[in-house]
């Protein structure tokens, strides 16, 4: 793999990625999608393609933090209609990845996010939030479940970015805070783990690059610790805005860099 070693980075290289690791903590466990700003240092640091090998196991344990924290919160129906379609999204996204280079991933996803932010907000301004989420028991529901998938399949595949786009499909389902960020834990558990075997069979995951992991790891904790301080701090509202927000940014930052 084309990447720099643990001891090939400056000071101020593994700052960026310390700080960057600290930021997926906080996703996990309060604004999911902020972490597509990590997805943008990490490939600042790093190339572009090997820094989602790096940042793999790190959202991993992100995400183990993540269901300690929120695992009484998951609403099991909508995992299991989202995880077929997710899966078929991730061997596409493999097979795109074998002929795509760094322009085309990035545009292809800052795309898509943002596609997905502008539907959301239009989506939240015709319909008030429910306390339950009930979108995936219709037709309707299904199909836009189905998408999603795909889209957070693919998405995740090939650059760690589907946390934006299962983020929308959370928010447009009407899911409230905490069963948002049950679900999503659990969710991205899942298919974070499922990616290793695909990215390791690409070359994206070897000894170097879990070396840095294991360097970085530590900067995870504190940042799930800060994000379950604030999670209680911030409102339904205010948590909404933060998450298509973030999802913006990582958008434009992927389209414009």
């Amino acid at each position: 793999m084309n990447t720099m070693t643990l001891w090939d980075l400056t000071g101020w290289e593994f700052a960026a990625l310390a700080f960057a690791a600290l930021l997926v903590g906080f996703s996990k466990t309060a604004v999911s999608g902020a972490n597509t700003v990590s997805l943008a240092v990490f490939a600042a640091v790093l190339p572009a393609r090997a820094s989602t090998g790096v940042l793999l196991p790190i959202l991993i344990a992100g995400d183990v933090l993540a269901v300690l924290t929120y695992r009484r919160h998951a609403h099991w129906p909508t995992l299991w209609r989202l995880f077929p379609a997710v899966a078929a999204g991730v061997v596409v996204g493999t097979f795109f990845l074998m002929w795509a280079d760094d322009g085309i991933v990035r545009t292809s996803i800052g795309a898509i996010l943002l596609l997905m932010a502008g539907v959301t907000v239009w989506r939240r301004r015709r319909a008030a939030t429910e306390d339950e989420p009930d979108g995936v028991v219709t037709r309707a529901g299904r199909v836009k479940a189905r998408s999603y998938g795909v889209l957070g399949g693919f998405t995740t595949m090939v650059a760690n970015a589907g946390g934006p786009v299962m983020s929308m499909y959370l928010l447009s389902a009407g899911f409230r805070k905490l069963g948002f960020l049950g679900t999503s834990a659990f969710f991205f558990l899942i298919v974070n783990t499922s990616k290793l075997p695909f990215s390791a069979g690409l070359g994206l995951i070897d000894a170097d690059s879990l070396l840095l992991d294991a360097a970085l790891v530590l900067f995870v904790v504190p940042g799930a610790l800060l994000g379950k301080w604030a999670v209680t701090r911030i409102n339904q509202r205010l948590f909404e805005q933060l998450v298509i927000a973030a999802t913006v940014v990582g958008g434009l930052q992927l389209l414009l860099r």
